[in-house]
């Protein structure tokens, strides 16, 4: 297993390779802070050399002018083992297994190039087209050196407001594009033409309904047991006596992966958050689980101020704009988990392959669409509110020549191949399809990995294992959503392994308390974040959108814990448009409620109201 994680680097195409060569080259001296050692892999007459960072000027100052197709590609980071399969020039495991990349390029003989990604998104791969050569990373922030300018996205910030995430093959930065989870985009090369063709999507993995479903309770139940404890092996299997981490949030997930991990004899120490008095405290149920297991748990606290130091190294960390309040407090839980442990553990996946999420309101939706098929509001746009963000609310936020822009954009578009009925004729199976696509591949896999990776940390997933999650499709619904049981195959299956009051709890979202933090302790600070005179200067939003928010004025939907989503969403935006872009706004606006006490700012609303 490597040291540390790592990212790259590379292009291919039709260019002059000593010119391609010195961009590439540049990038990699200027990257700050400066990420580990770099390898470099480049194109040599008996196939692949490497080198060392220190020597890339000299080995290809040597090199002959080959003929096109040229490439090459730089590693950040990585461990002088690694070995990459077959026809790949590269290649990233944020788990550290190193057998089943998560994202690759490869180079078929016949000149063809190839970017792929597993279906589950845990690691992002972009790419970009400068002249006749395509530039690919795993980082967005790797590619933007390359472009001659640096615009936002409309439709990539169009999405991030709909969803809180970029939705694939979309992303915040005009002319730069992500592969989607589950797919290889293929170019192929002319020679004699010397121009690069459209690439072909072409699915390695489809999230389908197995044609025949198991409904035996008590076959279900052993299979999936040999299932999870399959998972945990494989991931075991490179571990010698170190010690690795795993966050706890007391709820099912989480808890079934500690209870495998101590099970196979692995020393594990469990890391949870700690929100203090404010919110809804989920560590007693993490608590409960560590005693039942015997494992030390160390609370990692999320304090207001711990959370506002953290804002722009999470943001750096997260290299994508991702608008989910979960994201700093995850950085804090990476950043302490790092001082113990080189390995770390997590239950995502699991809401996604048993039907955890709140799926009833959808099911009875999509019942009432096909008895009512003329109503105005269609299951793909009840789907969209199930993200509570800012679909539905355009004409408020978005300034008028913005507004212009999003007409023709519809986010069902970017849903309809999640929702494909095709693939799961089954309700609750496409439901569960959507959730793997959309608010898996593309929020909570890669932000839980690159947290990780920002930390040094080799991420794994349990529930992200291929023969479980297709093993998951041949369930009868009756399984996975059993009356107002949600998950209730995995909780038969695991009911013997953990407390009964943490197997049958109902499930609850981590409580991350946004709106308290945001009407209180960062009061004075959105003023900064969401100041009107820099979103004047973008042209975007509304300058006055946080004042409305709090205000209550934007929409009626818009209270309570809706009040932190919203306002976290637009600060997350704010605070990566200003570190990535480089965008240096001095001037500031006083013209908002933020600047006074919110206290003295409640009362001058009575009495402006009265």
């Amino acid at each position: 297993m490597g040291n540390i994680p790592h990212h790259f680097l590379g292009y291919w195409g039709y260019g002059v390779q000593h010119q391609l060569q010195a961009l590439l080259t540049n990038v990699l001296e200027n990257l700050s802070p400066p990420r580990g050692e770099a390898l470099n892999f480049y194109q040599a007459e008996n196939g692949l050399g490497l080198v060392l960072k220190d020597e890339i000027k000299s080995q290809f100052s040597q090199q002959k002018n080959y003929l096109f197709p040229v490439w090459n590609v730089v590693y950040i980071g990585l461990d002088r083992n690694y070995s990459l399969l077959k026809n790949q020039i590269a290649g990233v495991s944020v788990s550290g297994i190193f057998s089943s990349p998560d994202a690759w390029v490869s180079l078929e003989e016949n000149n063809c190039l190839i970017l792929g990604r597993e279906p589950f998104g845990k690691v992002p791969l972009y790419w970009t087209v400068q002249g006749q050569v395509i530039w690919f990373a795993t980082q967005l922030q790797l590619l933007l050196p390359i472009l001659q300018q640096r615009d936002v996205s409309i439709p990539g910030l169009y999405g991030y407001s709909c969803f809180s995430y970029v939705p694939t093959p979309l992303t915040p930065v005009t002319g730069v594009f992500a592969v989607t989870a589950g797919t290889e985009l293929i170019w192929q090369s002319d020679r004699n033409l010397g121009i690069l063709q459209t690439p072909k999507s072409q699915n390695i993995n489809s999230w389908r309904q197995a044609p025949e479903q198991l409904t035996d309770e008590a076959t279900a139940i052993s299979e999936l047991q040999i299932l999870l404890k399959n998972s945990i092996e494989q991931q075991i299997a490179d571990l010698k006596d170190e010690p690795v981490g795993v966050f706890l949030s007391g709820g099912l997930d989480s808890s079934v992966v500690a209870a495998l991990l101590v099970q196979a004899g692995v020393k594990v120490r469990a890391y949870t958050l700690d929100f203090g008095s404010a919110g809804i405290p989920e560590y007693p149920y993490a608590e409960q689980v560590a005693q039942f297991l015997k494992i030390p748990l160390v609370k990692v606290a999320a304090t207001p101020n711990q959370i506002k130091n953290a804002f722009i190294p999470t943001v750096e960390a997260l290299d994508l704009p991702f608008g989910d309040g979960v994201c700093v407090p995850l950085y804090l839980l990476s950043q302490r988990a790092s001082e113990e442990t080189r390995v770390i553990f997590n239950g995502e996946g699991g809401d996604q392959l048993f039907a955890g999420w709140t799926n009833k309101p959808l099911i009875a939706a999509g019942v009432y669409q096909s008895e009512n098929p003329a109503k105005d509001e269609t299951f793909i746009q009840q789907y969209l509110r199930t993200f509570h963000r800012l679909w539905g609310y355009e004409s408020q936020v978005y300034q008028p020549e913005i507004y212009a822009q999003i007409q023709n954009l519809h986010p069902e578009d970017w849903l309809l191949a999640a929702l494909d009925a095709t693939e799961c004729p089954s309700l609750l199976h496409r439901l569960r399809r959507a959730s793997l696509m959309l608010k898996g591949a593309q929020n909570i896999h890669p932000r839980a990995t690159a947290l990780g990776l920002a930390h040094g940390l080799w991420v794994r997933s349990p529930f992200c294992n291929l023969d479980l999650a297709q093993w998951t499709f041949g369930l009868s619904g009756e399984l996975c959503l059993q009356g107002a049981c949600e998950k209730y195959i995995l909780k038969r299956a695991v009911e013997n392994w953990l407390p009964p009051e943490i197997v049958w709890r109902q499930k609850r979202g981590m409580g991350v308390p946004l709106t308290s933090w945001c009407l209180n302790d960062f009061w004075h600070q959105i003023g900064v974040w969401l100041n009107p005179e820099i979103l004047g200067a973008n042209n975007h939003f509304y300058p006055d959108i946080a004042a409305q928010i709090v205000e209550g004025k934007l929409a009626g939907a818009i209270q309570g814990r809706r009040i932190g989503e919203i306002l976290w969403l637009l600060i997350m935006w704010q605070l990566w448009r200003s570190h990535f872009l480089n965008e240096n706004f001095s001037k500031q606006s006083w013209n908002h409620p933020f600047w006074l006490p919110r206290w003295l700012w409640k009362n001058y609303k009575i009495i402006r109201n009265s």
